[in-house]
Formats: C-alpha cells, structure tokens, sequence
C-alpha cells in the first residue's frame, strides 16, 4: 500500500493559506468584528473582504452586518460546518506529517 492509497483529503476551500487564517482565527471566537480579524491577520480590508466571499460561498463563514451608534459593523463568525471542515482539515494535514515523518525514519534505516 502506498500513500497515495491513503492520501488524507485537503478542504480545497481552505487549503489556501489566506483562508486557512480566516478560518483559523474565527474558530477561537464565537464572533468577531471586521476590523479585529483585518487588524489581526494583518491583512487589507480588500484582500479580508475577498476572503471572506469566499468562504461564505462555501457556507464556512457568516458575516452579520448591524450598526454600533450610527456606525455601519461587520461581525464574522465560522459556522457548524465550518469548525467541522477545519478538524476535518487539520487532521489530515496531521495525517500527512506523519506519514512524511514516517517515511522519513523508514528511508533512513
């Protein structure tokens, strides 16, 4: 058997490594503010923005809109099927290293 017969499978929508941090970083919170991820990651408001379209198409992320005062708010949180797609996601990269560590004691004996 070879490991490509049990090759983990990646979350395609996450594997980025932008998204990967989006996620990552909701799935210590149960909300966060726009302006919290954004400074955060350290990313633009444009790049954060795209990110963020794009993990809500996949229905990882919601993205809540409300007011502060008078003040326009954006409110990111990871949804059921988000958290679950990260484990999922994390386990295989956990597989995959393993594996490699594997493979690496096995070549040098």
């Amino acid at each position: 058997m070879t490991v490509r017969d049990v090759a983990p499978q990646l979350d395609a929508a996450i594997q980025h490594p932008t998204r990967l941090a989006v996620v990552a970083f909701l799935s210590g919170c149960a909300e966060a503010d726009f302006k919290t991820v954004r400074d955060g990651l350290e990313m633009s408001d444009s790049a954060l923005s795209k990110t963020v379209s794009a993990l809500e198409a996949a229905e990882y992320v919601k993205a809540r809109k409300g007011f502060v005062g008078k003040r326009p708010r954006t409110w990111l949180s990871l949804t059921a099927d988000g958290r679950a797609r990260l484990a999922a996601h994390l386990k295989a990269l956990q597989q995959i290293a393993e594996q490699a560590q594997s493979q690496g004691v096995q070549n040098r004996t």
